[in-house]
């Protein structure tokens, strides 16, 4: 720096439109759709995409999902052990995925207009208090009043989780976004799917069902506190009433003004559409049709489910180098599109060849995780409506888990072989509505250019 020269504490990013599958450059004509000042020494983990003020945040996700994930694998043999028949199972987690999908759906709006660490912790008091009248109902044997509690719950866990996801794509600089969403799902996942399972895996031998079960409050609380404590906002949170109102209200109109958007949305049902089929049906037809053993087939399972918690932080790097939308597209779609049809081919010809169907399940497994992009892609669709928008891909997210099942219901019909292609068909859609994506370059550069700023 020569003398008196005023330092530069801080530089703005410019980077190449990455719905268009660009790399950064300083010469580009596009600015990233959250045109944060971003300081010249910025530590590494901001460089990351974990900005200082959330990183506490990143652990109380985790925690809170690992007190959400523990009664997964095995709440519905454990009511069939107390004398609940089949039918108030699923009516149970019915319920409960009706409450969920609303409430993903909901809790991007109610972040923009409430605050996300409002919102997070109104989901933390709601999970614990209807936690706690589940229980009081399961130790009783009301299922009324179970039916009641855990239905409720469900609105804690997408305002809570999904919370943050808005408030990472509010404070997150737009260049470093996709790094920031890969992490967010990698700690979602990693409490959620792994770190839950194992521990209910672990201490249900030692303490029973419902101990375990109600030792879930511990990770809750834990994860709740830390959002009350630890994280903080960069900015002053409000609750306007008018403001909020039209914020829930953009929950709706942000389609109509972006259809964009809508189209995102679509594309993250399509995500995870195999995985909540599969769930119905492939380890049935992998144990008695294909001949695995069920430890064998656990085992390809839980590896996939790993390699996916892994690659969600490896597909948030690669979206910003290399472009989300291309990401998306070749490989999530197009993965997953050979790779469905595959779990059903490859032991068809090979037989119950561990290590091979162990292969492609890795495989699937990542490509599911290409889509965490799309969490960065959509804010960029709708830049001042972040919330808004990230409120349809947690719609998405929700419808995702009633198409799955719906889907896995053409086995009867036409098969596992006819109900993997017709999956592999909608991921094939799925690849050209993620290119719908793209902002044309007129209409993205107006947009942008309107937003530069005085130095």
């Amino acid at each position: 720096m020569n003398a008196g020269e005023r330092p530069r504490t801080s530089r703005r990013i410019a980077v190449s439109n990455p719905e268009q599958g660009g790399s950064p450059g300083a010469d580009s004509p596009y600015l990233c759709c959250h045109c944060v000042d971003i300081p010249v020494n910025a530590g590494f983990w901001t460089r990351q995409g974990l900005v200082p003020h959330l990183r506490w945040g990143f652990v109380a996700l985790t925690l809170f999902m690992v007190g959400d994930g523990i009664e997964a694998g095995f709440l519905s043999p454990y009511l069939a052990e107390r004398g609940f028949g089949t039918g108030q199972s699923s009516l149970l987690w019915s319920v409960y995925g009706l409450v969920v999908a609303v409430a993903a759906w909901l809790s991007g709006a109610l972040a923009e207009a409430f605050g996300p660490r409002r919102v997070m912790l109104a989901g933390f008091t709601l999970w614990v208090v209807f936690e706690v009248v589940f229980l009081f109902a399961l130790a009783r044997g009301d299922f009324p009043l179970m039916l009641a509690g855990f239905g409720v719950r469900g609105l804690g866990y997408p305002l809570f989780a999904y919370g943050f996801l808005v408030w990472v794509a509010m404070d997150t600089p737009g260049a470093v976004l996709g790094k920031a969403v890969g992490w967010y799902w990698f700690f979602s996942v990693l409490g959620l799917g792994v770190l839950g399972s194992y521990y209910a895996g672990a201490v249900i031998p030692l303490i029973g069902e419902f101990a375990t079960l109600a030792s879930s409050l511990a990770f809750i609380a834990a994860g709740g506190l830390m959002v009350l404590l630890l994280v903080k906002g960069r900015r002053k949170e409000s609750a306007d009433l008018r403001g909020s109102l039209r914020s829930m209200l953009g929950a709706f109109t942000v389609v109509a003004e972006r259809p964009r958007v809508g189209i995102g949305g679509v594309v993250r049902v399509i995500n995870t559409l195999s995985f909540y089929a599969f769930v119905v049906f492939m380890t049935t037809h992998m144990v008695r049709e294909v001949g695995l053993s069920t430890s064998e087939w656990q085992t390809v399972w839980g590896t996939m489910l790993l390699v996916n918690v892994l690659a969600n932080i490896l597909f948030g790097y690669i979206g910003d180098r290399f472009g989300r939308v291309r990401t998306v597209a070749w490989f999530g779609g197009l993965l997953c599109a050979i790779t469905v049809p595959a779990l059903y081919y490859v032991p068809k010809l090979a037989g119950p060849n561990f290590w091979a169907v162990l292969a492609v399940g890795v495989v699937w497994g990542a490509a599911l995780s290409a889509f965490v992009p799309l969490s960065a892609i959509m804010p960029s669709l709708a830049p001042h409506r972040v919330g808004s928008a990230v409120a349809i891909l947690n719609l998405g997210a929700g419808v995702s888990q009633f198409a799955g099942p719906v889907v896995a219901g053409l086995v009867a019909p036409i098969g596992v072989e006819g109900t993997v292609w017709v999956i592999s068909a909608c991921y094939v859609v799925g690849i050209g509505l993620t290119y719908l994506l793209k902002e044309p370059s007129a209409n993205l550069l107006d947009a942008r250019l309107k937003e530069r700023i005085a130095p």
